[in-house]
């Protein structure tokens, strides 16, 4: 559940790469698989997705940085140059298109909790779910639990992949 107040800022540690998400992000995901936790070097990682157009950059020019993901197709994720901090990702599926931000570096991350957690069958075993939050063994159907908005907003950067 969303609570901040669109546009809201964000950036790297050094504070040389900063950036303003202009809206509401399609839906923010808490994503418990292995390899974000490798990734993180953390539990989970926690990414609101939105359109990479929605995203405007005020200082510096993040680095894209390929990896390889579960999927086998790759991810590239924008780093800061200088400090190394991920910023955002794009997965081949949505490619360029759209953006995976990393909550954690918004001034306010507080602002976006997750939407939903995701590959709970291998979260760490500690981590506690917050009751009330839906939470999937895998992934989830988006029909099922996207907002009809960010539905909406979805098939027009679908229709735009198609022309």
């Amino acid at each position: 559940m969303t609570t901040a107040n669109f546009p809201i800022k964000g950036g790297c540690d050094c504070r040389m790469v900063r950036y303003r998400m202009e809206t509401a992000p399609l839906f923010v995901h808490c994503c418990h698989c292995r390899w974000c936790q490798r990734e993180t070097g953390a539990s989970f990682a926690l990414n609101a997705m939105i359109e990479t157009d929605r995203i405007t950059l005020l200082a510096g020019s993040p680095e894209a940085v390929d990896t390889p993901s579960a999927s086998g197709r790759g991810q590239k994720i924008l780093r800061c140059p200088s400090c190394r901090i991920a910023l955002w990702s794009h997965y081949s599926g949505a490619g360029a298109a759209v953006a995976f931000v990393r909550v954690g570096t918004l001034d306010d991350p507080d602002a976006l909790p997750p939407d939903i957690h995701i590959f709970i069958s291998t979260k760490q075993p500690w981590v506690i779910l917050p009751p009330g939050t839906p939470a999937v063994s895998e992934f989830y159907d988006r029909k099922q639990h996207w907002p009809a908005e960010s539905l909406a907003r979805r098939e027009v950067l679908l229709s735009r992949k198609r022309t």
